[in-house]
């Protein structure tokens, strides 16, 4: 932490003296006015670009993921869900119990009642044989339904 700061302050200090160059070149009038001008642009963009770079960090670009391997995970998730005899909302509802939403919550979310959310509780008690939401929690991260 305390390195990187040193790194950004020696960068700025370097920035400064750079600026302060141009701005004593162009005082003595060595260089026209576009020279300066093109130079301190040139300047600024490549600073620009190099926080805009390290403020990113090491984060994936945005679409390169591989498609064909989203799409066998999601064959693979709907693969499990079948065998389990879990439909989509209830898996929906049991990921939002894993997160620890309230049924109200989970009902709010999914845009259904709360006797539905109750009903699709039960039914994922009665199909994963558990009496408890963290047990349903607990028993779909060991059927690898939920990370």
């Amino acid at each position: 932490m305390s390195r990187t700061i040193i790194l950004y302050g020696l960068g700025l200090a370097l920035l400064m003296i750079a600026l302060k160059s141009i701005e004593y070149r162009y005082m003595l009038r060595d260089l026209s006015t576009e020279f300066y001008v093109t130079l301190v642009a040139l300047l600024f963009t490549s600073v620009g670009i190099w926080v805009g770079l390290k403020l990113r960090g090491n984060k994936e670009p945005v679409g390169e993921k591989e498609p064909s391997t989203e799409v066998e995970n999601e064959k693979l998730k709907a693969q499990q869900l079948a065998e389990a005899g879990i439909s989509q909302r209830e898996y929906e509802v049991l990921q939002l119990m894993a997160e620890g939403h309230t049924n109200q919550e989970i009902a709010d979310q999914l845009f259904i009642s709360l006797n539905t959310v109750k009903t699709h509780s039960s039914n994922l008690f009665a199909k994963l044989d558990v009496k408890r939401r963290t047990q349903a929690v607990q028993k779909g991260k060991e059927l690898s339904l939920l990370s």
